[in-house]
């Protein structure tokens, strides 16, 4: 699976000057507000592809999210890592609204972690664990 450019992307490129990790830490904080315990987390970078990931646990289910960074045209790669632990923390805090009303398996669906080590999500989509530093896939 191809990913495209950070600025094809366009949601959050170059909207705020926070740093990447303000933003991952902001995501902790709203698990942690909606009774989650964080476990990990973590930004890694292998063979030119870096990603965010944050594990997590809720209800005594095991969550992870791995979120990549997207190249950027420009080479501008802090804005592309603040889009990408942006875009995490939106997607983090659109999925805690959805969990108020439908559980948090069925908002986190693609991030439950499997005994296997993968989520549902890299099971029903292969070719995007590629996009991953390998370090961040293994284990939890």
């Amino acid at each position: 699976m191809e990913l495209p450019y950070a600025e094809e992307v366009g949601h959050y490129w170059k909207t705020s000057q926070s740093s990447p990790d303000t933003w991952l830490s902001k995501t902790s904080e709203l698990i942690r507000k909606h009774s989650g315990e964080v476990l990990t987390e973590a930004f890694g970078t292998s063979m030119g592809r870096g990603a965010f990931m944050l594990t997590f646990k809720v209800q005594g289910e095991t969550f992870k999210i791995i979120w990549p960074v997207l190249k950027s045209k420009g080479n501008d790669e802090i804005a592309a890592r603040r889009q990408a632990a942006t875009l995490m923390y939106y997607d983090v805090k659109a999925k805690l609204m959805t969990a108020s009303v439908l559980g948090f398996r069925t908002a986190f669906f693609q991030y439950v972690l499997l005994p296997d080590g993968r989520t549902a999500g890299e099971v029903s989509n292969p070719e995007l664990t590629y996009s991953f530093p390998p370090m961040l896939k293994e284990g939890n």
